[in-house]
């Protein structure tokens, strides 16, 4: 029988990582990668059999590539803190390791749940967002990316059939505190890819967001939860264009009177 190692990257979740590690204690390792959570993040995971392994945060690339060199099996499974493994995925976990005819990597399909609802539109069913199982090495994420990091598959590729739950926001701040992170590592990945400022950019590309997710992608027919992700999704386009201007011009004092 082949082993496989779950890993899950945290920051700060102590309200999310007991139901992320529980939902994976089926496998025969797990890992936390947390960055130096300052509150209970590491001490509930190591609490329920959970291995730490603390991790600096240079960028989610590279958080990615290390969590994956910690892990002590061939097959690993990789884990978002507000993600749950269901059991039906597991099951199809532990059938595909053991086949001799496996694929290298496979995409995991997610529901994710998202203000009272199950969101079936806005690009977010199935959901596929990068290979979630593997062989070890046949996966490497790209380090220079800050956020939305690419990656490298060596070897084969297939698709497995039962989704992982995402529960991505508790309410509508989170919606917005991640869009204000992930919007500032943006703007760094935009500039060092040397992408021109400028705000008419910055309004074109959110308004392109909005209209993708939310009339391209039927965001329309997941009511008004398909309205408040397309909108999330203008904000945060249009505050990484914005804030790539904010780093290429001075806007933090007025010019010398003297």
């Amino acid at each position: 029988m082949n082993k496989v190692s779950v890993y899950i990257i945290a920051y700060n979740e102590e309200d999310k990582i007991a139901a992320a590690v529980k939902s994976a204690l089926w496998a025969d390792e797990v890992i936390v990668a947390d960055s130096h959570s300052s509150d209970r993040t590491a001490e509930i995971a190591e609490s329920l059999g959970a291995r730490i392994v603390q991790i600096d945060f240079e960028g989610f690339g590279k958080l990615r590539n290390d969590a994956i060199a910690a892990c002590s099996h061939d097959w690993v499974f990789s884990l978002d803190s507000d993600e749950r493994c269901t059991p039906e995925a597991a099951e199809e976990i532990r059938s595909i390791i053991n086949r001799a005819d496996a694929a290298d990597t496979w995409y995991t399909p997610r529901r994710n749940w998202f203000m009272g609802r199950w969101i079936k539109h806005c690009g977010w069913y199935p959901d596929y967002r990068q290979p979630q199982l593997f062989r070890k090495g046949a996966l490497i994420f790209d380090e220079a990316d800050e956020v939305h990091e690419g990656f490298e598959i060596h070897g084969s590729v297939d698709h497995m059939r039962n989704a992982i739950w995402q529960f991505p926001f508790k309410d509508l701040s989170q919606i917005q505190d991640k869009g204000k992170r992930y919007s500032t590592l943006g703007a760094l990945k935009l500039e060092r890819r040397g992408v021109e400022p400028g705000m008419g950019k910055a309004l074109l590309r959110g308004i392109w967001a909005f209209i993708r997710i939310y009339i391209l992608k039927l965001g329309f027919l997941d009511g008004w939860a398909g309205f408040v992700i397309a909108f999330g999704n203008f904000e945060g386009t249009f505050y990484r264009y914005a804030k790539l201007c904010e780093r290429k011009q001075e806007w933090h004092r007025p010019p010398d009177q003297s």
